[in-house]
């Protein structure tokens, strides 16, 4: 039971930590950083709805929203969105659902099955979270590469230097956090419910064989209001 608790209880803090990574990098503005190395005046940030850019020396920043969602843009972009937006929707529900089979929220207390496999479930739709999730951030970061490699590959200097944003990072980070919680709920929960389930087998079996003796024991014993011929054979059979 120890064990089951602090497995709960670890599950608990990454799916946490994990679904608000995942939130705050999808919806803050620095998944990819252009610093101007030679002049050194400005750093702008893209995001994924937005993009800033912040002055070095008063420390005053501007930022543009992007069009309109239903607007034409990178294919880059609007996967990315996508894929972090279910994400942050299967996370919040693993961890809505972690919470609801913890042994110390008192939901359903007198049914540990139950609990255990609502523990399970939040446990998969961990693991279906970091999917999108890792797929987005990774993804992202290996275009940004790429368009910074592009420039350098053919000996064009625009004094920009690309580099991946800390959202980036926190996206990639909440994503292995939810294959982490996931896969404590999933693999090691697993093992619980099979005890428990015969925990409760073993628990249940005597008291039936105790009920059908019992029973057994009461027709044995039987009332006195009987014909003397019933009486009769009674007797002949005890003999």
């Amino acid at each position: 039971a120890g064990m089951k608790f602090f497995l709960q209880y670890v599950g608990c803090f990454f799916a946490f930590f994990s679904t608000a990574f995942l939130i705050a990098s999808t919806w803050t503005d620095c998944w990819m950083v252009n610093a101007d190395d030679s002049l050194e005046v400005s750093t702008k940030c893209r995001g994924l709805w937005w993009e800033c850019v912040t002055n070095v020396f008063d420390g005053i920043q501007t930022c543009d929203e992007y069009d309109s969602i239903f607007a034409e843009h990178p294919v880059k972009l609007v996967l990315t969105r996508a894929m972090m937006i279910t994400a942050d929707i299967l996370a919040g529900f693993g961890f809505l659902f972690l919470v609801l089979g913890l042994d110390c929220v008192k939901f359903l207390p007198d049914e540990p099955l139950i609990k255990l496999r609502i523990c399970l479930v939040s446990g998969v739709m961990l693991l279906l979270a970091g999917l999108p999730g890792i797929t987005g951030s990774v993804w992202y970061a290996v275009d940004v590469y790429v368009e910074r490699s592009s420039l350098v590959f053919n000996n064009v200097f625009l004094g920009i230097q690309y580099k991946f944003g800390w959202s980036c990072w926190l996206g990639m980070a909440g994503s292995l956090g939810c294959f982490l919680s996931g896969a404590l709920l999933t693999c090691c929960m697993y093992l619980f419910r099979e005890t428990s389930s015969g925990g409760l087998y073993s628990a249940y079996s005597p008291r039936k064989g105790y009920s059908s003796a019992r029973t057994i024991v009461t027709n044995v014993h039987l009332p006195s209001s009987q014909t003397p011929t019933a009486k009769m054979y009674a007797v002949d059979t005890r003999v």
